[in-house]
């Protein structure tokens, strides 16, 4: 079997790659970057330490893609996963986020290749979010038929029309797929900033004792995302190659959930106790139009589905980027 990781030299790509690599036999595993994002390069290393070849390809180039070798399986990873970015760059991220989709899409159809699709909780509606304050209280947790019509940010709209272009060339060209909605993912190896990838960020900034911010919702820091770990991912990841002769053609939530759901009071709280280090955070009262207080993934459909649920938890992941960080100094440095 021949994979490509489209984004493999990102966070969630990189360690998807390693992880295939390992876990299947006769698995020939590639990756598709253009090394744009923080981190990359250094990711580029780790694969070709583990013979996995990195083609700097932009997505949106599909001269360069169609001449790439044939592929029995695309992860697409690949995004501009920054929300802020979607409304200050719209160009670059629809140009990756949509068209990137679309030149995948096309490969699938010349390769007969099938596809999983990285998705995102953004795709849902921004307003129907907002009404949920109390989503914790209520222990309301948000599923696949969740309202998607609404206003989702220019980032969550370049994944939502990726979706429905797959569901399209599904129909016509009979391209099996799977799509993962996937909520906040973090552990070690993720270069985080604040609007994406805030957990290694919040762990960093603690370990140097540098200053971080509460932002909206008054600035206390109540507002709450569930985390799920990169290993998880990684594991629901091949558990679906494995079936996806019998399972395909689905949508799927996928998340920390419940239990590993955590307000950025708690996160400063457990990054206190593992660092030691108390530091200084502003309270800034407003945020940006496109953030939502609080959202929690329900993962019965894909428990159901696959017999599968998070293994790892909140103290699990943090203590996995600590130690991470306090083996990676000049990483670490990087958040100076």
């Amino acid at each position: 079997m021949k994979i490509l990781i489209t984004g493999g030299c990102g966070f969630v790509g990189s360690n998807l790659c390693l992880f295939l690599k390992k876990s299947i036999k006769n698995v020939n595993v590639f990756s598709l970057d253009n090394l744009f994002r923080l981190g990359s390069k250094i990711n580029e290393k780790r694969l070709k330490k583990n013979n996995i070849k990195n083609f700097r390809v932009d997505i949106f180039n599909y001269n360069k893609i169609e001449k790439l070798p044939k592929f029995n399986l695309i992860i697409d990873c690949c995004a501009e996963p920054s929300i802020e970015a979607s409304k200050n760059d719209m160009d670059r991220v629809i140009k990756t986020n949509l068209l990137g989709s679309y030149n995948i899409l096309k490969k699938c159809i010349t390769d007969s290749a099938n596809i999983i699709f990285l998705s995102s909780s953004r795709v849902y509606s921004i307003s129907e979010l907002k009404k949920s304050k109390n989503i914790l209280l209520n222990k309301k947790q948000i599923n696949e038929k969740f309202d998607t019509s609404g206003i989702k940010s220019i980032y969550g709209w370049t994944k939502f029309c990726s979706e429905e272009l797959i569901k399209e060339i599904n129909y016509t060209h009979n391209i099996k797929y799977l799509i993962n909605r996937f909520g906040v993912i973090s552990g070690s190896w993720q270069f985080g900033k604040q609007d994406q990838g805030f957990v290694s960020l919040w762990m960093a900034r603690h370990m140097l004792k540098k200053n971080l911010s509460y932002i909206g919702f008054g600035g206390l820091g109540n507002q709450s995302r569930d985390i799920i770990h990169i290993e998880d991912v990684c594991n629901i990841i091949l558990r679906q190659i494995q079936k996806l002769k019998t399972i395909n053609n689905q949508i799927f939530n996928i998340g920390g959930g419940i239990k590993n759901n955590i307000s950025l009071r708690e996160l400063t709280s457990y990054c206190e106790k593992i660092t030691g280090n108390k530091i200084k955070i502003k309270k800034i009262k407003k945020t940006s139009i496109y953030d939502v207080p609080a959202y929690v993934t329900d993962n019965r459909k894909i428990i159901k589905t696959y017999k599968w649920k998070p293994e790892k938890n909140i103290l699990n992941i943090l203590e996995d980027i600590y130690l991470w960080f306090n083996r990676n100094k000049k990483i670490l440095n990087l958040y100076q």
